[in-house]
């Protein structure tokens, strides 16, 4: 794991924090732990799901998302393998954000930039 992804994830589940022109508040922060089957009830292993989602002001307001699902016996002849997604959010209009995302993973073959629009509903 690179250096640049612990240091996010030590910011994403940091206490808030205030400052004049930066502030940190806490929107969501979970870990889930799941037994995997297929539709035989096949096992499929283990998966620990990290989610965190933070409001960050630096001058303006965004989200800073976290999730990550790190698998034990998943997938076939692999011991382990994990997928995350660190991405900013910005708020345009009440229900319109513009959001980057980058993914890294065993399940894609090289790191993904993705800029795209959000609509929440």
């Amino acid at each position: 794991m690179k250096i640049t992804t612990v240091l996010a994830l030590i910011a994403l589940f940091a206490a808030p924090c205030v400052a004049r022109d930066f502030d940190l508040s806490p929107l969501t922060n979970e870990i889930s732990l799941y037994k995997n089957a297929d539709d035989s009830l096949d096992d499929l292993g283990e998966t620990l799901q990290l989610i965190s989602i933070n409001s960050i002001k630096a001058l303006t307001w965004f989200n800073l998302e976290f999730t990550g699902d790190l698998n034990w016996n998943m997938s076939e002849g692999e011991d382990f393998d994990y997928y995350i997604e660190i991405g900013l959010v910005k708020q345009l209009t009440g229900k319109l954000s513009v959001n980057y995302q980058r993914i890294h993973g065993t399940f894609v073959p090289k790191p993904i930039n993705q800029v795209g629009l959000r609509l929440s509903l």
